[in-house]
């Protein structure tokens, strides 16, 4: 025998029915404190400040990637891949 129970109510009448807490008020606590941090962080996005950080490496670190790229070139164009090259 197979018995089918449908009941209409609203996700609160079902926390109420079931004995479920109330959890509204920390919801609300939670997604507003979500949106503080967010927005606190928000600056740190902005483009103005993602290229201060980058720049803080200075010149040493463009220089060492300038120095990188240098290197890998003639690998890259395949020259000094054969002994005696």
């Amino acid at each position: 025998m197979k018995v089918t129970v449908e009941i209409d109510c609203t996700p609160v009448e079902a926390r109420t029915f079931m004995g479920l807490p109330d959890v509204t008020a920390l919801n609300d606590h939670m997604v507003a404190e979500m949106q503080k941090r967010m927005d606190a962080n928000m600056a740190a996005l902005a483009p103005e400040e993602l290229m201060k950080s980058w720049m803080a490496f200075g010149s040493g670190a463009q220089e060492q990637f300038r120095k990188l790229m240098t290197a890998a070139m003639p690998a890259a164009a395949g020259f000094g891949t054969k002994p005696g090259e």
